[in-house]
């Protein structure tokens, strides 16, 4: 897998990108398409954003899929949404098990039918122990994971495991559902906002921002790779100072 002299130069790897795919029904109505052709074009994307992946070997892709807020949305097209994710697990998983990429999903489970719930289970079983991770954000909120992470702890101080002292932010961080894997380095959005919609907030503290114009059915791996190279022409100084890096860097 290649990468760029400046991508490998880079002081801080870029392990995880998280992206929020934007602008399906904007791509089909100026196609003068139905919304679901642009969501069924969407997902043909993802296939060039995991090879994109695995030539920056980035270990992680997070793709906020379904928001615990798109529930609102016309129920004819949630309906179509839930069957897309249903016919994308039975196509794609033998793919994602070949190419050892495991799959991990989070949000909420309890409003799916059983047997979207169980082809999540499965599939997430089959591909279980990957070099890489897909990981889709369904039914997910940033405050719903916060919140849960904070009840969670709130019951183990009820029953005594816990005093309120003790709580720090590696143990909030241990409630989370991207507890074992690295935060992300990049947040993609597309469509052109700006703004990251309730997603991963505990997570993306210091994630750097890269908003590209196109609709998600256009970004494809050469969009990927601008941003891949935006990120690393950006300094990351996690709080310190520029000269502070730079001493840091020679020491290295």
């Amino acid at each position: 897998m290649s990468q760029s002299p400046d991508e490998s130069a880079h002081p801080h790897p870029l392990r995880h990108v998280a992206i929020i795919m934007d602008g399906n029904n904007r791509w089909a109505t100026e196609r003068g398409l139905s919304g679901t052709a642009g969501h069924e074009v969407g997902v043909e994307r993802v296939r060039d954003i995991l090879d994109a992946c695995q030539r920056h070997n980035i270990e992680v892709i997070t793709l906020f899929a379904f928001s615990s807020e798109n529930w609102k949305r016309p129920e004819l097209e949630v309906r179509a949404l839930m069957s897309l994710l249903g016919s994308y697990l039975r196509k794609e998983v033998p793919q994602l098990v070949e190419r050892r990429i495991s799959l991990k999903f989070i949000g909420r489970r309890d409003h799916f039918s059983d047997k979207l719930k169980a082809l999540i289970v499965d599939s997430e079983a089959a591909t279980a122990g990957g070099q890489h991770t897909l990981v889709l954000a369904v039914d997910y909120g940033g405050r719903w994971e916060i919140t849960e992470a904070a009840r969670n702890l709130a019951r183990q101080v009820q029953i005594g495991r816990l005093r309120p002292e003790e709580i720090t932010e590696q143990l909030m961080q241990q409630q989370m559902c991207l507890k074992d894997l690295p935060p992300p380095d990049l947040c993609i959005r597309t469509a052109g906002e700006q703004r990251i919609s309730n997603f991963l907030l505990w997570h993306m503290a210091y994630t750097e921002f890269y908003f590209a114009d196109c609709y998600w059915p256009d970004f494809d791996g050469a969009a990927f790779d601008l941003a891949i190279d935006n990120y690393c022409q950006r300094q990351r100084r996690f709080g310190m100072r520029a000269k502070q890096l730079e001493e840091r860097s020679r020491r290295a």
